[in-house]
């Protein structure tokens, strides 16, 4: 089983992260962190990296049912998006496959849910 899905844009990393956001809000998610790891790698090791940014999305209304099935089930929100350069003009969206993620926890109910959550992460990415 794969841990995410994913699509290669012909646009620019900024481009790609703003219609990224849209097409995540148009799903019911909002961004809630957004890490520039090339800042990070830069500002920590002094390393140059690819621009690369995690989106943290949250749905508030599934993040609550999950919550409420599991308290720690915070431990593995928000769901990550990750945008990074592909090179020659192109730039990739790959989302976590909640199933996958969550398949360690021992709930059927969350399960149903997580099933939930990929639906709408894999209609945001077909939407890119």
């Amino acid at each position: 089983m794969s841990y995410y899905f994913s699509k290669t844009l012909d646009c620019g990393f900024d481009e790609a992260i703003t219609r990224a956001t849209e097409a995540l809000k148009t799903e019911g998610f909002g961004v809630l962190t957004e890490i520039d790891v090339a800042a990070t790698l830069k500002k920590k090791i002094g390393a140059d990296f690819r621009p690369y940014r995690i989106l943290g999305a949250c749905n508030p209304k599934l993040a609550f049912e999950a919550l409420t099935l599991e308290d720690k089930i915070g431990t593995m929100l928000p769901c990550n998006v990750v945008v990074q350069d592909a090179g020659g003009g192109k730039t990739e969206v790959a989302a976590i496959d909640p199933v996958a993620s969550m398949a360690a926890v021992d709930n059927p109910r969350l399960k149903e849910a997580a099933e939930e959550v990929r639906g709408k992460l894999k209609a945001a990415i077909a939407r890119l």
